[in-house]
């Protein structure tokens, strides 16, 4: 669809661990596996790497992405956020080309395990809803927190939203209370025309959309976590990633 673009979001600066968009996992680097995801998802018309290393984007390249400009140091910084670059690049769009698409697919590198089907349905499920401001992916919380405690200055454990010490009816099944969602970095969808005419990214009207568990890279830890998983169960990613590295 011409009206939908993936997005990939890669700055060169990482403090956890060095040049984390590029670690190897499975002969690939991480930031590839997005732009698998993207370029194979059937709803999205094409992928844009944001980023501010003219290394990264050869690399982004070569996997299938576009690069059509180098982000800005100053949305570069540990304190940048999502709606910097995003809006960097729908601005830049908007200046330098003829059709600036409604719907942006967010998918961070840092979730690197995706499966294009899940892209797809997300971005029909926007799509439908005229009145939605935005989707954001999210996996169910394995343990409720509304369990959980606190300590307050005497030591004592209280109740996670209020000074209450009285503890007994937080033992009741899992079940009893409401389900909770973990927001991940699976997939995200914002539409343009509200990111460009509000201060707002997701807004108000954001709809939920229930993805499977994720594993998130922050750490050397879930790098060989990712390892594993390829190993174990595969990725839907991999001929696309093989056939690219090939060239």
């Amino acid at each position: 669809m011409k009206n939908t673009v993936a997005i990939i979001p890669a700055r060169s600066g990482s403090k956890s661990i060095k040049d984390k968009n590029l670690a190897v996992v499975s002969g690939h680097p991480l930031i590839a596996y997005s732009i698998a995801a993207g370029v194979l998802a059937e709803t999205v018309g094409r992928t844009i790497v944001s980023t501010d290393s003219k290394e990264y984007a050869e690399i982004a390249k070569r996997y299938g992405a576009e690069v059509p400009f180098l982000r800005p140091p100053e949305f570069s910084t540990d304190t940048s956020t999502d709606r910097d670059f995003m809006l960097h690049a729908m601005q830049w769009v908007k200046e330098n080309e003829s059709n600036l698409p409604e719907f942006w697919v967010h998918l961070r590198p840092t979730t690197p395990l995706r499966d294009p089907k899940h892209i797809d349905e997300a971005v029909r499920v926007l799509e439908a809803d005229s009145k939605a401001t935005a989707l954001r992916s999210a996996h169910p919380c394995s343990e409720s927190p509304f369990k959980w405690f606190r300590k307050n200055d005497s030591g004592y454990l209280t109740a996670l939203t209020s000074e209450e010490t009285s503890l007994d009816r937080f033992n009741l099944p899992r079940q009893s209370y409401p389900d909770v969602y973990i927001p991940d970095g699976y997939v995200d969808v914002v539409r343009s025309s509200f990111v460009l005419n509000t201060e707002l990214f997701h807004g108000n009207k954001v709809i939920g959309y229930i993805s499977p568990v994720c594993t998130e890279v922050d750490s050397p830890e879930e790098l060989d976590l990712l390892e594993f998983q390829i190993k174990k169960y595969g990725s839907p990613l991999l001929d696309y990633l093989n056939k690219m590295e090939k060239k």
